[in-house]
């Protein structure tokens, strides 16, 4: 694998398909939320001013990455937020996920609009730990 932290963009034929790492799952889930907003707007210009606390449960892994993106999502459909920051700081037996994510009202004078990300997709969504790294990759609908 060669890597283990980030994220990468890998090409897809009409929706945004993203591959991140980490040495832990919650790494590799704090790299998926980063990925998305990158998507979003430029992350290094969001400040992280407004904090979000994230305490969902899942039926297993899948949903709970799907339940955890989906989340942060509603905060910027119902408030119009872009977050820089996300820190999980627990995923406990698969199925549920404490964290926050912090960021800033969406501004065009000062962030840049990319591509809006409608929603979280199950589409080629895998969680896979090997050599020490935990691998996501999942699909979202832009």
């Amino acid at each position: 694998m060669g890597r283990c932290g980030g994220y990468e963009f890998i090409d897809h034929t009409s929706d945004v398909l993203i591959r991140t790492y980490g040495k832990t799952l919650e790494e590799a889930f704090e790299q998926s939320a980063l990925a998305v907003y990158d998507i979003i707007t430029d992350t290094n210009k969001v400040e992280p001013k407004i904090e979000r606390i994230i305490s969902i449960d899942g039926i297993d892994l899948y949903n709970l990455l799907y339940r955890w993106i989906e989340s942060l999502l509603y905060y910027t459909d119902a408030e119009g937020l872009v977050f820089s920051y996300f820190k999980v700081n627990e995923i406990k037996n698969e199925t549920r996920l404490s964290g926050i994510a912090r960021g800033e009202k969406f501004n065009l004078n000062k962030h840049e609009h990319r591509t809006a990300v409608k929603a979280m997709t199950y589409s080629q969504m895998g969680i896979t730990f090997s050599s020490g790294c935990w691998r996501i990759d999942f699909v979202v609908d832009i």
